[in-house]
């Protein structure tokens, strides 16, 4: 049995169509120990889930159920403070005007935990989020990092189950929220908690995550591994979300004794969706990581010719838009590929790393 059991959960805003509902018969399973992201673009769902899990909102159908026990359904909602869980908000939502340590016992005071003990397990909880020795500062002495990390203590003094995280990193810079995530996951680890996180950022989501849960239009896309989310989307959706993506237009050609698909000069033998045929219409996904350039002088074997229409430099790698043929490609090169707009080039993709889906679908 699944630590949380997410079945067929809806919820609608007054004055909302039933198409557009926040969240719309979502189901999904967590298990105990896993860091699990809910992702997608705003206005997804995936706040409004979280929400839901934590008891702040009642849902319209479905039910959530913890370790067996439903605590939310149309009927009755089990109260946050009675559910076992902590909430970690994006803006901190820390106490200006107390104390690190006055922030992290707070919880601990509202339960009437013995003075001795509460000590203790702040003590070791502020050592856990490495602010040991930051107890008597206020929030306006401390970093934006610092703060999250106040708020992460709060959470975890209580000793929740199950901890909730609504986009907290998204506050802090690039280098800093870089830094968190290697923390979070690093304590994710050493507690054992189930985290449920919340992130419009994919990099975010591949980087914590035992499993990704991509919504869209408060439905749920696809469910599983990073790797698999990444390199086997279940649809456009999820493909498009996922990263750099190169869609094509293209079409099913018989070649020979089977079948492959043509976009403008390419012709790739890719897997294909079950009842493909001749002529039929799709779209060829096929990430930039998938492309490999070279130039012609440098090129030991032959490719596709194209031409460098723009290129972007990006430190540790540049993106070029190769002009091939009809169509134009994004294409990610390390430092060892060096090409100037207007010059030729050689390129090579990775049929095996493609995907296809039928014209028409989603």
């Amino acid at each position: 049995m699944a630590q949380i059991e997410i079945e067929q959960l809806t919820k609608r805003y007054a004055g909302v169509e039933a198409e557009t509902a926040a969240v719309l018969g979502l189901s999904l399973a967590i298990e105990a120990g896993e860091f699990v992201t809910l992702l997608g673009p705003s206005g997804c769902g995936k706040t409004t889930t979280l929400r839901l899990i934590a008891g702040y909102l009642k849902p319209d159908a479905g039910r959530i159920a913890v370790a067996g026990r439903v605590l939310s359904s149309p009927r009755s909602v089990l109260p946050p403070e009675e559910r076992g869980m902590g909430m970690v908000f994006q803006n901190y939502a820390v106490w200006p005007h107390k104390t690190v340590y006055e922030n992290v016992v707070f919880g601990l005071k509202i339960r009437r935990v013995a003075a001795a003990d509460a000590r203790q397990r702040v003590a070791r909880v502020l050592d856990l989020v490495n602010l040991s020795g930051l107890e008597s500062r206020y929030p306006s002495e401390l970093s934006g990092g610092q703060q999250q990390r106040v708020a992460l203590a709060r959470s975890l003094v209580v000793e929740p189950t199950i901890l909730l995280l609504d986009e907290p990193l998204s506050n802090l810079d690039a280098k800093l929220r870089e830094r968190m995530r290697t923390e979070l996951k690093q304590l994710q680890r050493r507690t054992g908690i189930t985290f449920v996180y919340v992130t419009h950022d994919q990099a975010e989501a591949l980087a914590l995550s035992d499993r990704i849960a991509v919504m869209h239009q408060g439905r749920l896309q696809q469910y599983g591994a990073p790797r698999e989310v990444y390199r086997r989307p279940a649809n456009r959706v999820v493909a498009d979300f996922m990263g750099l993506l190169n869609l094509l237009p293209a079409k099913i050609r018989q070649n020979g004794g089977g079948l492959v698909v043509a976009a403008g000069p390419l012709e790739l033998a890719v897997e294909l969706p079950a009842g493909l045929r001749d002529g039929d219409p799709v779209d060829l996904a096929i990430r930039p990581e998938s492309i490999k350039l070279k130039s012609p002088e440098t090129a030991d074997e032959p490719g596709l010719r194209g031409v460098i229409e723009e290129h972007t430099y990006l430190g540790n790698l540049t993106e070029y838009v190769v002009a091939l043929g009809s169509i134009k490609l994004r294409i990610q090169a390390g430092p060892e590929v060096d090409l100037a707009p207007g010059s030729e080039a050689l390129l090579s993709i990775d049929a095996g790393r493609c995907k296809v889906f039928a014209g028409g679908g989603t």
